[in-house]
């Protein structure tokens, strides 16, 4: 690197720390909840199954079950898993919810609405819920999930920018986020943060180019399917982060994609560096960041 490209490089990352911090300390604050709730009664073992939705979750669910791994490891689960008849069987421990569909009364809200009353009404054991601490329109969580079993646990969601050499020190004081497009990334950054040894990925197909289209009307939509599905859907891919939602590009698609998997490269690297294995059980799985199974 040459010495002009240094000073870029420096001006660059300064500038980059410094919005981090500014966003932090304005949409956000600094204080580590997710360490503060700590981990429900570790299992022995120090392992956890995180259980994404993709298609293949079909499959492995049940040999899972089978196995006695949901017993003998903690689970950490995301999304509409509760509305799956095992919910009860598994019993997570842990459960993160990270898009805006979830706090914000606009896309699929019936059945967001159908998910929180399945948590609130079959959660009898203790269970630590994740959420975003941005909240802008100010969903109470509290009142949609009233059952004490529950405990909700808000977490960072902006995604560091700057020196490399800050990046896991504000990692491991709970700054920064797994926000890189996946709610299983943001459930592997609460489970590095909590203490677990080893972490197991289960349903992370992220076939995200599988029945991708565009229609006549240049819309861009994706033939998606989640391992509770009897069939896959074609939706419109739109950004539920902006209201109203706003549909996507292809370019804008493929860009945010991008970003989802650098994102695996960075909890790779943070892992490691904290001496944590991640094992991908997902067969089909088009990540390639951790060691597979």
């Amino acid at each position: 690197m040459t010495p002009s490209e240094k000073i870029i490089s420096f001006v660059r990352n300064a500038a980059d720390t410094a919005l981090f911090f500014a966003v932090l300390a304005v949409k956000e604050n600094f204080r580590n909840y997710v360490k503060r709730a700590g981990a429900i009664e570790m299992a022995p073992s120090g392992e956890i199954l995180l259980l994404a939705n993709g298609p293949s979750l079909a499959s492995e669910l049940p040999a899972i079950i089978e196995r006695g791994d949901h017993q003998r490891c903690d689970v950490l689960a995301v999304n509409y898993f509760a509305c799956d008849e095992r919910f009860e069987t598994v019993r997570p421990k842990y459960y993160v919810l990270s898009d805006p569909t979830f706090f914000r009364h606009r896309c699929d809200w019936e059945r967001v609405e159908k998910l929180y009353a399945r948590l609130n009404e079959r959660v009898s054991w203790p269970m630590n819920l994740y959420v975003q601490y941005y909240n802008p329109d100010r969903f109470d969580y509290r009142a949609m999930l009233p059952n004490r079993n529950i405990r909700i646990v808000p977490f960072h969601s902006q995604v560091y920018r700057g020196f490399p050499s800050l990046e896991h020190w504000c990692y491991r004081h709970g700054l920064g986020s797994g926000n890189f497009g996946s709610v299983i990334q943001n459930g592997e950054f609460i489970a590095i943060l909590l203490g677990y040894r080893t972490l197991h990925l289960y349903g992370v197909d992220h076939t995200f180019f599988d029945g991708l289209t565009v229609t006549h009307d240049n819309e861009l939509c994706l033939r998606t399917g989640y391992f509770y599905d009897s069939r896959p859907q074609l939706k419109r891919v739109v950004l539920t982060a902006v209201d109203p939602p706003k549909p996507l590009t292809m370019y804008e698609y493929l860009k945010d994609k991008c970003e989802l998997f650098r994102g695996h490269e960075v909890l790779a690297r943070y892992a490691a560096d904290c001496g944590v294995r991640i094992l991908n059980h997902t067969e089909a799985s088009l990540i390639d960041s951790y060691e597979r199974v």
